[in-house]
């Protein structure tokens, strides 16, 4: 078995090697690459009135010939990259072989034996699929390259390209990122580390994971060591040095989750040559006044939070425009310098009740009504597993009847799993969830009616939005177009929306999740509430894991998550009202609603309940709290 795979190896690379000295004498490469993008501009972000956000500048690229790196840089590199780099032609035969026969083996690349040169290749002009024909054509460049450039050009070319991490480019960038110093003032573990987060920035940047970095690094000096190239003294006093970054990055802390996602959308989309060289005008959706009133609401409360529940707990928060889904403000994180996980789109969480809107919905499309009676009283159900679940209200009390109404406002597990196993046979969990753009799988158990499916505060904020936006669901979105430095639009979104429930369900259950609200107006003072109708739910998980508040005006919707990073609870008496609710709150206080209600579908009439009883009420004003008003049809 071994001989038949060396043989087909040694046929592969006999093929590739063949047509490789066929293509040599073609002009592959262009060797104007060593002027390094001499008339590049930066590209620019734009809120959604034209005016700057943020830019990617270019000062973070900045090009070093070989003869000012300094040669503890170049042996670090060459000792982990390439060790042979100086004498071999391009690629490497023995580590081609090497991998050829893992490659073959496992019937797809999983190891790589990449020299500088088909790295550069890989660089510059290739996709980072992990493919056959992939490596055949950085075979092919990598030969070329050497016939055209000298060591030292390619090895410029590769240190000043190589990317560290959150938009960094280049050896002389990133020392001056992690350690506010020339190349020149270079140290020996300093070299190593920059020689590591040459692998993959991804796992080994000491920006995003230093105890990692440090790792690798010692690997990296561990092979200089071994190669001479530093002495047993120097090595040993290297290891015992820390990873100590400066990371003298400008920007708002809190704003950085936002360039970088539309980094690596951008460089995704058209390269991370033309985002740092071609002058880009990436118009966002974003509105200026709305994020900054985001942040004034937000970072007090993260951070008095942080003080009593330690600094792991973090936030996400995002507000889109509730008729087409552009996303208005957005905070990934409180600090990202600290920590580059983007909440908004990352972190998956349970829902808790916030998801229990979704499934009340169906209920209304099903014969039940708001005024529907179901009691509350302690229940027992035998699992598939034949476990028994006893599941329980937050306050561990029971009220016996009473109405979907209240039920939903004061968030009752006990009639939502009732309501839940009326509604089992008829209800196909995965179809309707679909409808509100969520994506997650939900198993068929009673306990999914209390919101154990997990999911992205971008999400929860688009599913909920169905309510406010009169049943329609709208994809939320940041990157409204891209101009190129002369004006042209090349890139334009395509908003995504579709019909997900009806008019009359919408109505329905904007009325059910106005009376919430209508008791946190009361006890602010209507005076001191926000100037326009408002509908929202509150979401907890147990050990309060996760914190939701997710809630609309006619104008926006907007979703405050807040929890740990590693997703522990947070305590037993921590909820929504004390931690998202506050944050949600504030903002919304703050910012201007030109549209001040809801749409309500015509075919449905007010009626007044007990909402105990579900009876109707005829006297004005209300007789009691238990009087509501609700829509029928």
């Amino acid at each position: 078995m071994l001989k038949r795979l060396l043989l087909a190896a040694i046929i592969i690379f006999s093929v590739v090697a063949g047509v490789a000295f066929y293509f040599l004498e073609r002009e592959w490469v262009d060797v104007s690459l060593l002027e390094i993008y001499p008339n590049s501009s930066s590209s620019v972000i734009l809120d959604e009135s034209g005016e700057e956000f943020a830019r990617f500048d270019m000062d973070r690229r900045r090009p070093v010939s070989f003869d000012k790196l300094p040669l503890i840089l170049v042996q670090a590199i060459i000792s982990t990259e390439d060790h042979d780099f100086f004498n071999h032609a391009g690629i490497s035969l023995k580590g081609m072989m090497r991998s050829a026969l893992v490659n073959l083996y496992h019937r797809r690349i999983v190891q790589g034996a990449s020299t500088i040169t088909q790295q550069l290749a890989k660089l510059m002009f290739l996709s980072y699929d992990r493919t056959f024909y992939r490596k055949i054509q950085e075979l092919f460049l990598a030969l070329h390259l050497e016939q055209q450039l000298s060591k030292q050009q390619i090895f410029e070319l590769y240190v000043n390209n190589i990317y560290f991490g959150r938009g960094i480019y280049g050896v002389d960038a990133a020392c001056k990122r992690f350690w506010n110093k020339p190349l020149s003032e270079m140290t020996i573990d300093e070299a190593a580390t920059l020689a590591a987060v040459a692998k993959s920035a991804r796992f080994y940047s000491p920006l995003n994971a230093p105890e990692t970095a440090k790792i690798r690094r010692n690997i990296v000096l561990k092979s200089m060591s071994n190669l001479g190239f530093i002495t047993e003294d120097e090595y040993q006093n290297s290891l015992k040095l820390p990873i100590k970054i400066v990371d003298n990055l400008s920007g708002s802390p809190i704003r950085l989750y936002i360039q970088e996602w539309i980094r690596t959308w951008a460089e995704t989309k058209f390269g991370k040559e033309a985002l740092y060289t071609k002058g880009l005008k990436i118009k966002t959706t974003l509105n200026a006044e709305m994020q900054t009133a985001a942040e004034q609401a937000y970072i007090p409360v993260i951070r008095k939070l942080q003080e009593t529940h330690g600094q792991n707990l973090n936030s996400g928060f995002i507000s889109i425009e509730a008729s087409t889904g552009k996303i208005k403000a957005l905070i990934g994180g409180l600090d990202f310098k600290k920590s580059q996980y983007n909440r908004v789109f990352q972190a998956r969480r349970q829902m808790g009740s916030s998801f229990k809107p979704i499934l009340y919905a169906f209920a209304m499309t099903k014969g039940f009504q708001l005024d529907s009676v179901f009691i509350d009283e302690p229940i027992e159900m035998t699992m598939p597993n034949g476990q028994v679940w006893t599941p329980k209200n937050w306050n561990d009390k029971f009220e016996g009847a009473m109405t979907l109404a209240r039920a939903l406002t004061y968030s009752n597990n006990i009639i939502t799993v009732k309501l839940y196993m009326q509604l089992y046979q008829m209800l196909d969990w995965m179809s309707w969830i679909r409808k509100f753009g969520i994506t997650a799988e939900i198993q068929p158990y009673p306990s999914s009616a209390l919101g154990t499916a997990e999911i992205t505060p971008e999400d929860n904020c688009a599913a909920f939005n169905v309510f406010a936006n009169n049943g329609v669901y709208v994809k939320p979105y940041l990157i409204e177009s891209v101009k190129d430095e002369h004006g042209i639009k090349i890139w334009e979104a395509e908003p995504e929306k579709h019909r997900a429930i009806d008019t009359r369900t919408a109505s329905i259950m904007v009325n059910a999740l106005s009376h919430r609200m209508v008791f946190n107006k009361q006890s602010v003072g209507e005076e001191n509430w926000i100037n326009a109708d408002t509908i929202g739910k509150s979401g907890s998980t147990n050990g309060a894991a996760s914190t939701w508040f997710v809630g609309s005006t006619p104008n926006f919707t907007t979703a405050v998550y807040i929890g740990r990073d590693d997703n522990k609870p947070m305590g037993q008496s921590v909820f929504a009202r004390e931690t998202a609710l506050p944050i949600w709150f504030r903002f919304n206080k703050s910012i201007n609603h030109e549209k001040k209600h809801f749409q309500q579908d015509s075919d449905l009439k007010e009626v007044v309940i007990n909402w105990s009883t579900g009876e109707r009420e005829y006297k004005t004003p209300y007789r009691d709290a238990d009087t509501i008003k609700i829509l029928k049809y």
